[in-house]
């Protein structure tokens, strides 16, 4: 088995943390370290990573203003509790950049909103069959 294990640069990543454990339901807890972070699925799989910017020596991680936050990126997340995880959405931000509606290629509900670093996240059913 294969894991991507996506790391984006945040401001705050204590603040970021909360905010995708929130969107994705998962338990109240803290980052590992005020400059690292994972968000990790019930059964432990690594989700997200979260990493403060310019902390160590990435060179693609050195400042958002090199390259804006989510430049080239779109985090894309399957879900299998669509309609809580747009509950959960709506009550984290004031507007959403995508309302629900049908992806035509995955023929499946979608939703797209931007985290606190200015990500665009987008957030999908998983497929049913």
């Amino acid at each position: 088995m294969k894991r991507l294990w996506t790391i984006i640069g945040v401001h705050d990543v204590p603040r970021s943390f909360a905010w995708y454990s929130a969107l994705f339901g998962l338990p109240s807890a803290h980052p590992a370290h005020d400059y690292f972070g994972q968000i990790l699925d019930h059964d432990g799989t690594v989700l997200l990573c979260l990493h403060k910017w310019n902390t160590h020596e990435h060179p693609s991680l050195t400042s958002p203003d090199r390259a804006g936050p989510g430049n080239g990126l779109l985090l894309f997340f399957r879900v299998d509790d669509f309609e809580p995880a747009l509950q959960r959405a709506r009550s984290l931000i004031n507007e959403l950049e995508e309302e629900p509606h049908t992806n035509p290629n995955t023929q499946t509900q979608e939703f797209s909103l931007r985290d606190p670093d200015g990500y665009y996240v987008t957030i999908s059913a998983v497929a049913t069959e």
